[in-house]
């Protein structure tokens, strides 16, 4: 049985009917980088450019892991958090989602140039990384044994559904290309990635999410850190004595 079955389906529902609110996120943190990337290229040049360049790297990897972490906020059917406070939620993980996702991107890249097959091999077992980061607070390396993990057994399901999202993706994005194409160059670049990572952004992180959820209905619970384990150890009395205020067996 394919655990994924549904699951565009899923997504879309929940694109639309949580749309003024996921929309308004990745609007907010797309126009907020590309403000701050065409400021920096009026005052400082070509050094502006590539500082601009990098601000919008560190939006892209924020947009992404919070988008993950509204997608969690309304799987209970209402918006329990505002925008502020998701991006607050999300900000503590922007910096392993970053070193998450480059990693992968270079890894990725270098199995497409080779062959081809393993870098689509790469893309569909580390599909889930980011959302196991977000929810699961998972670290950098261990983010991608997870997802492997959540994967085993399910590849070409999650292949497909990668497929058909980003074939729905580049229809849209052909689209808003031709929308924009009468507009100057500068001025229609802009907002065709504005625009278009707003639209596509949202319906993406919806999927990714959803497909983690369904992945991880069935898979075993992620391993406790060390310390969290050892905290529950201490926490626990021994044989039944009673602790005192100290800690120790009164």
């Amino acid at each position: 049985m394919n655990p994924l079955s549904g699951v565009l389906g899923e997504a879309w529902r929940m694109y639309k009917r949580y749309a003024r609110h996921l929309l308004t996120i990745a609007f907010v943190i797309y126009l907020a980088a590309a403000v701050i990337a065409a400021l920096l290229a009026l005052a400082s040049g070509t050094i502006g450019v590539v500082l601009g360049s990098l601000v919008e790297i560190v939006a892209a990897f924020l947009l992404q892991a919070t988008l993950v972490k509204a997608v969690q906020d309304v799987r209970d059917g209402r918006v329990d958090m505002s925008i502020g406070e998701t991006v607050r939620a999300a900000t503590p993980y922007l910096g392993t989602v970053a070193l998450a996702s480059i990693l992968a991107g270079i890894a990725i890249t270098i199995g497409l140039i080779l062959i081809i097959v393993p870098g689509l091999y790469l893309i569909t077992i580390w599909a889930v990384i980011v959302p196991v980061i977000v929810i699961e607070g998972s670290g950098v390396l261990a983010s991608f044994g997870r997802s492997h993990q959540l994967v085993r057994g399910r590849g070409w399901h999650v292949f497909a559904t990668l497929v058909l999202v980003y074939v729905i993706l580049l229809v849209v994005n052909l689209v808003l290309g031709l929308i924009f194409s009468a507009l100057p160059h500068v001025l229609g670049r802009g907002l065709s990635s504005i625009i278009s990572g707003t639209l596509i952004a949202p319906f993406l992180a919806l999927v990714v999410t959803l497909v983690y959820y369904r992945l991880s209905a069935d898979a075993p619970a992620p391993p406790s850190p060390p310390g969290e384990a050892y905290g529950e150890y201490q926490q626990t009395p021994l044989l039944g004595i009673p602790e005192n205020a100290s800690g120790l067996p009164g």
